[in-house]
């Protein structure tokens, strides 16, 4: 059996995009007020105090993820160095805080609207119920480009706030800063409670340590960068609107910082904070719900929760049950009247007391040191112990300063995990403490470094695998003098809203398809006398999966099953076989294969010989054919000329052949040489290649959107013509820009 894989397809940049999304939300635009209001321009002070606490939170999460990485962040970290009782409490917990989060997010929306629709406080919660139901079906149906939207939302985020910064500092008027702290120290740390909201958006990294790349550099570079990054941005907004406003102008406003930006950059700097506000309060909104509902996910493994909130929808894939009650919660949160700021404290109490609570695991886990904890980042010895200690004296002391009716919710929450625990988990919850069963990471299969020269076969119906195996065996067996191997690849296609091992743990029927899959590989194997090892893989995209695995096992060959034309809507958008074809480095070929019969039985093969720079490769992919049944079959190469009354085009399509036979390394291969001629070239080919049962052509354009514009005749055989069709890419020798460069380095 083939253990299965978690695809690791986040590099930095989309870890730090998944952090900084959460981050950059609400509370910059909302909080200005409701700080200003409590602490005056020390406010400021308060959210670089939050991002300190966060940052040693951040260090402490990196250690614990890269020793542990599984889905479930922080409770499950304290669930097994603690054990169940405490990781009860954190997961209610960081449920319950990203249910109030989620309210927190939507009344901004709906204070934001008040900009262009007057409307008073129940207006507002309507809007709020409205888009958060929106949101919670959203998550359910499991829409794909949200992640992508979730992205370019956050870029947008950023250069929106980084221009109201700009102009903002230019004009503020530093008396109006006058007194800084009106209201003593106190008030400055009480306030570091009440817009903690807007850190907890690091903690989504922790739940997707699973998935992401080089998880030593890159989790906890993501971690860091994602809470310095809005820590500075926070800070600078606050000095700017109080520079700008007076602190009772701030305080009686819903929409604190479209209001400072109208006094520098007019109508135009408010209604773009007004839409940047209600784009960053939805992309807040939506990660938390995602990350909640993967924090139940988590607790239902442990059976600290009911398997049953976890159920996979048959249709959507997603967690539909968990995520239809967390909607359901947050939506009575928002009916319920709870002011803005006592949900936005809610949340933070909930999330210190987790961190709190991770500083503690931190140290257990270092000081235990169990056999299979080996993280591949640890916290600086110099600054071991000061970080958890620091970190978890910071956080009690500000859940101390927090006002008397925020810290009665609070211990309600941590309340509901006790009880919960000895009503519900302690009999059946999984108790892998460090003195009970060993933590069990599943880091990403490597490459056995069998083979040097190896094949990737994409493997998804069990009608076509044998073929493509066949296929890929005539490749590898050219190459058998340098140890030639194939690796037989399945992939699970997860949507975002279910964590990667979710989707294992609850579509067994998906799981059992591919491990049959994969035995099948296996035996075709053994009867075609191949070498072969097979990987199962649970990943967001097969076209990333495939890419990373061509990546990992250094694959001179990826050879996929076609269709041999592609719908309307991937020729809009695009599909799996665009982005190999596009992006990996190696050989690509794109089998469409016969339905009349199979492949072994192969006898006459046709090579279309042209002066593409992808021709060569489609003459020595047939050659390849021929000589896996030597004496039976035969190659042709085949060119197609327009009648010309100067030249003998037979003469001119002889020389190509010559010439690509040459290209090809084939000269001394025993072929046959065809040359067509037909005013239309396409139709004169068609008809030519209809008397073979292989046709081998050289891809063309390899874009989606030029192939919708101009056609492609590889394109156009693959779909008209009964016989297999293989359409063959080279290995990709083009530059990367500059773009690429920096993504790629970032994401090594």
């Amino acid at each position: 059996m083939t253990d299965q894989e978690l695809a690791r397809d986040l590099g930095f940049l989309e870890a730090y995009t998944i952090g900084l999304g959460t981050m950059i939300g609400a509370g910059i635009f909302v909080l200005p007020s409701i700080a200003a209001e409590a602490a005056g321009p020390a406010s400021m002070i308060s959210f670089a105090v939050g991002g300190l606490v966060s940052l040693l939170a951040a260090l402490s999460l990196s250690e614990l993820a890269t020793g542990m990485p599984k889905a479930g962040g922080s409770y499950y970290y304290v669930n097994r160095s603690l054990g169940s009782f405490f990781g009860s409490i954190v997961g209610w917990g960081m449920w319950g805080g990203l249910m109030f989060a989620s309210a927190f997010y939507m009344l901004g929306f709906g204070q934001y609207l008040t900009y262009f629709v007057p409307m008073g406080s129940t207006g507002v919660a309507i809007a709020a119920l409205v888009m958060a139901a929106i949101l919670t079906g959203v998550n359910y149906r499991g829409v794909k480009e949200t992640g992508a939207l979730q992205n370019v939302i956050v870029l947008a985020l950023v250069g929106l706030i980084i221009v109201f910064i700009a102009f903002g500092v230019l004009n503020v008027d530093m008396e109006t800063l006058d007194p800084f702290n009106p209201n003593g120290w106190p008030a400055v740390a009480a306030t570091a409670g009440t817009v903690y909201v807007t850190f907890i958006g690091f903690e989504v990294i922790a739940t997707s340590a699973e998935e992401i790349k080089n998880p030593s550099r890159n989790l906890p570079l993501s971690m860091i960068a994602a809470v310095v990054t809005p820590t500075l941005m926070y800070v600078l907004v606050m000095f700017v609107s109080t520079g700008t406003l007076s602190i009772d102008a701030l305080a009686t406003s819903n929409i604190p910082v479209a209001r400072v930006a109208e006094q520098f950059l007019g109508e135009i700097g408010a209604i773009a904070m007004v839409v940047g506000a209600v784009l960053a309060t939805v992309s807040s909104a939506n990660a938390s719900i995602l990350s909640a509902a993967r924090v139940n996910f988590a607790m239902g493994r442990d059976k600290i929760l009911t398997n049953w909130l976890n159920q996979v929808h048959e249709r959507f894939r997603t967690p539909y049950r968990a995520i239809v009650a967390t909607g359901a919660v947050i939506l009575a949160l928002i009916a319920s009247g709870v002011p803005i700021g006592t949900l936005a404290e809610v949340a933070s109490f909930s999330y210190l007391v987790t961190y709190a609570l991770v500083h503690v695991a931190v140290v257990v886990m270092r000081r235990a040191d169990p056999d299979d904890y080996d993280p591949a980042f640890q916290i600086p010895s110099v600054l071991y112990p000061v970080v958890p200690i620091l970190g978890f004296v910071a956080c009690i002391a500000i859940l101390f300063q927090m006002s008397w009716v925020v810290q009665a919710i609070g211990v309600a929450i941590v309340f509901v995990g006790v009880v919960w625990y000895f009503a519900y988990a302690r009999d059946r919850a999984i108790t892998e403490g460090l003195v009970g069963e060993a933590i069990a990471p599943e880091p990403t299969t490597a490459a056995d470094g069998k083979g040097n020269y190896r094949v990737v076969v994409p493997v998804a119906n069990p009608d076509t695998e044998r073929d493509l195996l066949w296929l890929a065996a005539a490749n590898a067996h050219a190459h058998e003098d340098e140890h030639a191997e194939i690796i037989a690849v399945n992939v699970i296609e997860v949507p975002q809203q279910t964590s990667l091992s979710q989707d294992l743990e609850f579509e067994n029927e998906r799981v059992e398809r591919q491990q049959e899959l994969l035995d099948a590989a296996r035996n075709i194997a053994e009867d075609l006398d191949i070498g072969l090892r097979t990987r199962a893989i649970v990943g967001r995209d097969v076209g990333d999966v495939v890419l990373d695995v061509v990546e990992e096992e250094r694959a001179d060959h990826v050879l996929m099953g076609w269709k041999g034309s592609r719908s309307a809507r991937e020729h809009i958008l695009g599909s799996n076989i665009d982005q190999v074809v596009q992006h990996a480095p190696c050989e690509v070929t794109l089998a469409k294969l016969a339905t009349t019969e199979r492949q072994d039985v192969v006898r006459d093969v046709v090579a279309l010989a042209g002066e593409g720079p992808h021709a060569p490769v489609a003459a020595r992919r047939g050659a390849e054919l021929v000589d896996t049944i030597p004496g039976e079959g035969s190659l042709t190469l085949l060119n197609a000329q327009r009648p010309d009354d100067e030249e003998d085009p037979r003469e001119r399509g002889e020389a190509v052949i010559a010439d690509l036979a040459e290209r090809a390394g084939i000269e001394y291969v025993d072929y046959e040489s065809e040359v067509v001629v037909g005013d239309d070239i396409e139709q004169t080919l068609l008809d030519a290649v209809a008397a073979y049962d292989t046709v081998c052509v050289g891809a063309t354009r390899s874009g989606s959107v030029s192939q919708a514009l101009f056609g492609s005749i590889p394109e156009t055989i693959g779909e008209r013509v009964d016989a297999t069709v293989a359409m063959v890419r080279g290995p990709k020798q083009t530059a990367r820009s500059v773009r690429e460069g920096v993504i790629d380095r970032l994401n090594s």
